[in-house]
């Protein structure tokens, strides 16, 4: 299938890069990041995805290979094979050179020497060193960082740069990480077994955590002269993105882990309802409120189940489920798709098509906005750019490089800049102090990366404050700030009941999510609080929403409004479907996100309907829009003005989700869900293990591990000669993939008396991939957790202090803790703010409590 079979020009709307933009090295400097280099040392997805960003925002990338360069070349998801360059390579690579050449040699050192950002990566390819393992990455990514201390140097690695032992040579995939971050225990029925979230979501989400790192990093190396090592865990994003979290409610409450012999703590209870068999097709629906329940009760003529109290609660709707969904598919199928959609959109319930293959290009949304444009060879769609500021879109994409295509050619001139020269990533300073918040590194030691900034955090739930989060970790001074009548909701899920003093202090995702931050209250509802909320724009460098479209300009608080208050700030709008189209006025959250994108089709059985992954959506989008502000800041600084960033929230997934659209309309590939078994790995599952609710997760990458499980196993069945063997030619992927079941029955037998570690650690020794599936509630004492110092211990004036979980980077000029404050009481920082920054004296404060425009407590409570 081409991009002409679906009625589309392959020329359409996309410009071609001018190839004379290449001759100097000074690819696009008009764009906010034009004149930075970028030294790409990575292969696979995490690597090249954040190249990719950094190219759509104007730098100048370079991509090293070597012999047949970067495996992606030749991959396809489905097997498709392709007369040139793998569809995703083109993808990932777009607007990128390609040089072959021995990382060891002198063409890398010189291009090394001129380097502004080097990444190096999972996947990468060494001349000298074969297959290179972790603790050969983690030696270059040192080397290249002791050679070059100018340059910001991104290490991307399974467990980060401090790894041990078996860590740092065995191999792992994706599918293993999920297991061991919490994700894979926590998706599926309690009746089958746990299932992990398809389409390699925590690879890409790991690119685009580490390039929001690397161009923090970068920001402070053009602020102080000095370049940073950057070490990036992709387990420990993993943990972050797809479900770690939830392991503050057990830290917290006091519930009792897993492998305490607490059985609750691993179950699994999948939404309801969730995606719902429609007259023509299926449906999504998000009820994650009780108000969204109670509406979507009524939707369905349903209103006499209001009143039954055992529903509201998921777990007792689950054991109904039967019951349940009986009387919801007596309704979804008497009508069709679009409209039930229109129906819940009355009554604000969140709702989408689900996105496959063959519809997620076709969706009004997207088409209305122009998500999908046809790549710049042709051939095939790819997701444009996922934000937009100004005049700017996104660089307007070059064709991916053949290999070796700038072998030769690429010259980077000397750097002449000296310590603290501004450029396209560089800091011309906060708006005015920084304020005790911006407790930016050890004393006397030198200030993070995002020190001269300050973020006036207005988001709240989930994407938007771990957007703020990150910017907080990297040094930026975050006040967030919530409504006396409507604070940020997260802080009422899942703590205490309102019968307990201070319940809404102990909301477990809220304080997962909001350290690093001061905390002031202030009513913008209220239009008294205006000329305090323009007072604090004037002295923030950024300020950020992640409210629908509609609700800013209703404050009063619209880009007119804050550019007339500070004309140097960046607003970041963070709406769901974006500021225009049909679906703008839509409420959407990380479900209907999954639902729309695609993603969602991926995950789950084969012969059951689609699966969420589970609120991945609002991190990922909550990443692309903090990189998507420091671009916008890395423009303001090279024109002094600021600009209004919209970065729509599943614009952002559907990059992630990329593959998916690229695999059908390169291939008329229909990429499908089917359990545990995926594309990188055969055999690859979960197998339970002796223990309630005991998993180990295998993935087969090549024929040598094979061998080795075979062996393991003892199976003779199984042997080169036997008949299984000769019939399906289990020496081969394919042909174990045919023989999947068989295999599948004799891996169960062998390891359910086994214990799950034991058993994960017999077969690791064997050179099996393997990991055992940590629920979340373990995370707390997983071994590679403790190891790498992910979770890091927090006073909170009410809740106490705890371990909370950290972030996914550490940075060598910050070998310390990256939490510095717990997340804030509410009204926590009042005083501090209005008093400190905005310089009102105590009466003024007093008087603007009087006035109920800031509170010590929400209202109501």
């Amino acid at each position: 299938m081409t991009v002409s079979d679906l009625g589309w020009s392959a020329g359409r709307d996309v410009p071609k890069g001018d190839v004379s933009d290449w001759k100097d090295g000074a690819s696009m400097a008009g764009h906010p990041l034009g004149g930075v280099r970028v030294l790409e040392l990575a292969t696979g997805i995490a690597g090249p995805y954040l190249g990719k960003m950094f190219a759509d925002a104007g730098a100048d990338v370079v991509k090293i290979e070597h012999g047949a360069g970067d495996p992606m070349r030749g991959w396809s998801a489905s097997g498709a094979r392709a007369d040139s360059d793998s569809a995703l390579f083109r993808y990932l690579n777009t607007s990128k050179r390609s040089v072959v050449a021995d990382i060891a040699g002198a063409p890398v050192a010189d291009l090394a020497a001129r380097a502004d950002v080097i990444v190096i990566g999972d996947g990468l390819r060494c001349a000298a060193a074969g297959e290179p393992t972790a603790a050969r990455i983690a030696e270059l990514a040192r080397s290249l960082h002791d050679a070059h201390p100018q340059a910001v140097v991104v290490a991307i690695t399974p467990f980060g740069l401090t790894a041990t032992g078996e860590d740092q040579e065995q191999p792992v995939t994706e599918f293993l990480l999920q297991a061991l971050s919490g994700s894979t225990a926590g998706r599926g029925s309690p009746q089958g077994p746990p299932l992990a979230a398809g389409g390699r979501i925590g690879e890409w989400a790991t690119g685009a955590y580490a390039a929001v790192v690397a161009l923090a990093a970068l920001r402070g190396a053009r602020r102080d002269g000095i370049g940073d090592l950057v070490d990036v865990s992709m387990l420990d994003c993993m943990t972050v993105i797809l479900g770690g979290l939830s392991v503050v409610g057990p830290t917290v409450m006091g519930t009792p882990p897993a492998a305490a012999g607490n059985p609750a703590a691993s179950s699994r209870v999948p939404e309801l309802p969730s995606i719902e068999p429609t007259q023509d097709g299926l449906v999504g629906f998000c009820t994650v409120t009780a108000q969204q329940f109670q509406d979507f009760l009524l939707l369905i003529d349903r209103p006499d189940l209001i009143a039954d109290e055992d529903l509201a609660r998921l777990p007792n709707r689950y054991a109904r489920r039967e019951e349940f969904l009986a009387a919801v598919h007596a309704w979804t199928t008497r009508h069709t798709t679009e409209e039930i959609i229109e129906l819940a959109a009355a009554l604000r319930i969140p709702a989408s098509p689900i996105g496959s293959p063959r519809t997620v290009t076709g969706i009004d949304q997207f088409t209305a906005r122009e998500v999908f444009i046809p790549n710049p060879r042709g051939g095939f769609f790819q997701p444009r750019t996922p934000y937009r500021f100004g005049q700017f879109r996104g660089r307007p994409p070059a064709p991916a490089p053949t290999l070796g295509e700038h072998t030769g050619t690429v010259a980077w001139p000397a750097r002449t800049a000296s310590a603290g020269a501004s450029g396209p990533a560089g800091g011309t300073g906060p708006a005015s102090d920084a304020g005790p918040a911006a407790d930016a590194g050890p004393a006397g030691g030198r200030p993070l990366p995002l020190a001269d900034l300050r973020v006036l955090d207005l988001t709240a739930f989930w994407a938007g404050p771990s957007a703020t989060l990150l910017l907080g970790s990297l040094g930026a001074d975050v006040i967030k700030v919530e409504g006396v009548s409507r604070p940020d909701g997260m802080r009422f899920s899942g703590g205490k009941p309102p019968s307990e003093e201070n319940w809404w202090e102990w909301g477990v995702m809220f304080l997962a999510t909001n350290p690093n931050k001061r905390g002031i209250s202030l009513e913008l509802t209220d239009p008294q609080a205006l000329d305090v909320a323009r007072r604090l724009i004037a002295a923030s460098d950024v300020v950020i929403e992640n409210f629908s479209p509609r609700v800013l300009p209703n404050l009063g608080l619209g880009w007119d409004t804050v550019r007339a208050a500070n004309p140097a700030a960046v607003l970041t709008r963070m709406p769901a479907f974006g500021l225009d189209g049909p679906w703008r006025d839509r409420t959407g959250f990380a479900q209907t996100m999954e639902q729309a994108s695609g993603m969602a089709w991926l995950t789950g059985t084969a012969d059951g309907p689609p699966l969420i992954p589970r609120g991945a959506c609002d991190p990922i989008a909550g990443l692309h829009a903090a990189f998507a502000t420091l671009v916008a800041l890395a423009e303001r600084d090279r024109t002094g003005t600021g600009a209004l960033v919209e970065a729509t929230m599943v614009e952002a997934v559907l990059n992630v989700a990329a593959e998916l659209t690229i695999e059908y309309t390169a291939n008329g590939a229909e990429l499908v869900r089917d359990g545990n078994r995926g594309p990188v790995g055969a055999p690859q599952g979960v197998y339970r293990c002796a223990g309630p609710d005991h998993w180990i997760a295998i993935a087969v990458t090549d024929d040598t591990a094979w061998e080795r499980l075979r062996e393991l196993l003892g199976r003779p069945d199984l042997a080169a000669g036997s008949d299984l063997a000769a019939e399906n030619d289990l020496a081969t992927a394919a042909g174990r993939r045919r023989a999947h079941d068989r295999i599948d029955a004799a891996i169960a037998a062998w390891a359910a008396p086994r214990d799950r570690d034991d058993a994960a650690a017999e077969l690791t020794a064997a050179g099996v991939p393997a990991a055992p599936v940590v629920p979340a509630a373990d995370l707390r004492t997983s071994p590679r957790h403790v190891t790498r110092g992910f979770f890091e211990p927090l006073h909170h004036p009410v809740v106490g202090e705890h371990p909370m979980p950290g972030v996914a980077f550490r940075l060598a000029s910050h070998p310390g803790p990256l939490l510095r404050r717990a997340a804030p009481m509410f009204g926590q920082h009042d005083e501090e703010v209005y008093g400190g920054l905005l310089g009102l004296s105590a009466a003024e404060i007093q008087a603007l409590r009087d006035r109920g425009l800031i509170a010590h407590r929400p209202a109501g409570v």
